[in-house]
């Protein structure tokens, strides 16, 4: 039975979540960002995770981040004028975040870091006893 297998699969997986986990909390901390450095309001960020499969020594098994791609939806207009950058309506166009989703989204991640993380304390347990058997 090969453990090192296994743990590097969660091992990518951890990673990939705790990726996913920063660019939640990058999008909540830009929810009010109304002006970045492109001009315009802050894009929502998404994570895209691709499965690796193992090549001839199968020893690349897991996941990895795919991609990080900005969420191209419009955000609310609302009416702000006394806001620097509203336009000359007093209409501001606010970033495309919504917090409600974002924490969700937070939750999901986090709970799949704590299940790959206790994947891998179990195969770590498993390995640790298959070594004391022939004692």
């Amino acid at each position: 039975m090969n453990f090192l297998s296994g743990i590097h699969a969660t091992s990518s997986a951890l990673t990939a979540e705790q990726i996913r986990m920063d660019v939640v909390a990058q999008n909540i901390a830009n929810a009010y960002t109304t002006k970045d450095v492109n001009g315009g309001p802050y894009q929502r960020q998404t994570v895209s995770f691709q499965s690796m499969l193992g090549g001839m020594s199968g020893v690349e098994k897991g996941v990895r981040v795919g991609g990080i791609k900005p969420d191209t939806t419009p955000g609310d207009m609302i009416y702000n004028p006394g806001h620097p950058h509203a336009d000359k309506d007093g209409m501001l166009r606010m970033p495309n975040v919504q917090l409600a989703v974002e924490m969700v989204d937070l939750m999901g991640a986090s709970r799949a870091y704590e299940a790959n993380l206790s994947v891998a304390r179990n195969a770590r347990s498993m390995a640790m006893k298959a070594l004391t058997i022939g004692k």
